[in-house]
């Protein structure tokens, strides 16, 4: 058998229920030069038979044991086990459009800069679908260049991890996938980027993500606001508050208060606090002052703590009347 062009990537722990329609997408997708790597995570379900079945029937399907227990182990196994180039993430609950891999592998092969290709994406089922999931689907759907990518990194996670398909040696030169305490995906999104990998997002609705009580984004402790602060407060130590011992907050409330509890445990501590709002002005919270937003105190480096849902547009546009400029003097991190 010949190398394929590229790898499906497809961990999976008792994803029985789900398991057959995601794989049905991927036989039936417009591109054919693809195998597909399932690593089974000691499923306890009907996940080995229905694997086996499937392997039996379509020979671009490898199954492959993992070393060791765990969704990270899992990864770099079937990371390892890759013969293609290329390497597209699959989830063994969601679905891909039968375009899917034509689209981000004719990119790829167009554009040798990009490192990474993401593609639009869309919840189901979406009946029950809470408003701030449906946020997070527009505002990462909108991040369509690798400048918005960049610009909104320590917003959120960029991407749907099953939806990307990336240059597998880039991957492996910043050290695949890692346990830190946070996601293993955000984790790996922010050292490519640290590391001048270029990415890019696809419009088209490509992937649909399925929206479950039990899906680990709503019940792994490594997906709480607690972690993901911890994992964009690191790697800002590493990039754009390296050897900074102060920092301004733009935003005194709640999330800006949890921001300096975890600034300060790294050592970071807030010099000053902006708020437009004038019962907080004048005030000494936490031993630093409250000024408002017309203050020509503005020296130093900002990091933006409201995430008040379409707050970022004024702020940016507050931001820019005062010279501020994105990435070196101001990273929005809510």
């Amino acid at each position: 058998m010949s190398d394929p062009a590229l790898s499906v990537l497809l961990p999976v722990r008792n994803g029985a229920a789900f398991l057959a329609a995601a794989l049905d997408s991927i036989v039936r997708q417009t591109f054919d030069q693809w195998e597909l790597v399932a690593v089974d995570d000691h499923s306890t379900d009907g996940t080995p038979a229905l694997l086996d079945a499937y392997a039996r029937a379509e020979p671009r399907i490898r199954i492959v044991p993992p070393e060791g227990t765990g969704l990270v182990p899992a990864l770099n196994t079937g990371l390892a086990a890759c013969r293609a180039p290329l390497v597209a993430r699959m989830d063994a609950d969601d679905i891909s459009h039968p375009c899917r891999l034509r689209r981000q592998i004719d990119l790829l092969a167009g554009a040798p800069d990009v490192g990474l290709v993401a593609c639009g994406f869309r919840h189901f089922p979406r009946q029950r679908l809470r408003v701030g999931m449906r946020a997070y689907e527009a505002w990462q759907n909108g991040l369509d260049t690798h400048d918005l990518v960049m610009r909104d990194l320590f917003v959120e996670s960029p991407f749907v991890h099953p939806s990307v398909t990336f240059r597998k040696a880039l991957v492996e030169r910043v050290g695949g996938y890692r346990e830190c305490g946070w996601t293993e995906d955000y984790d790996l999104w922010l050292r490519l980027a640290a590391a001048g990998v270029r990415f890019a997002r696809l419009t088209e609705t490509l992937f649909f993500w399925r929206d479950r009580p039990d899906r680990l984004t709503r019940t792994d402790p490594a997906y709480s606001t607690e972690a993901f602060r911890a994992c964009k407060v690191h790697y800002l130590k590493e990039g754009f508050l390296a050897g900074s011992r102060e920092v301004t907050l733009v935003g005194a409330g709640l999330e800006g208060r949890s921001w300096r509890r975890v600034l300060e445990a790294e050592g970071i501590a807030v010099s000053r606090w902006i708020d437009a709002d004038p019962r907080k002005q004048g005030r000494i919270l936490h031993g630093a002052p409250v000024l408002p937003a017309d203050t020509d105190e503005l020296s130093g480096k900002l990091l933006v703590t409201i995430g008040t849902r379409g707050a970022r547009k004024g702020l940016r546009a507050w931001l820019a009347e005062r010279g501020l400029v994105e990435g070196v003097d101001v990273v929005f991190v809510t």
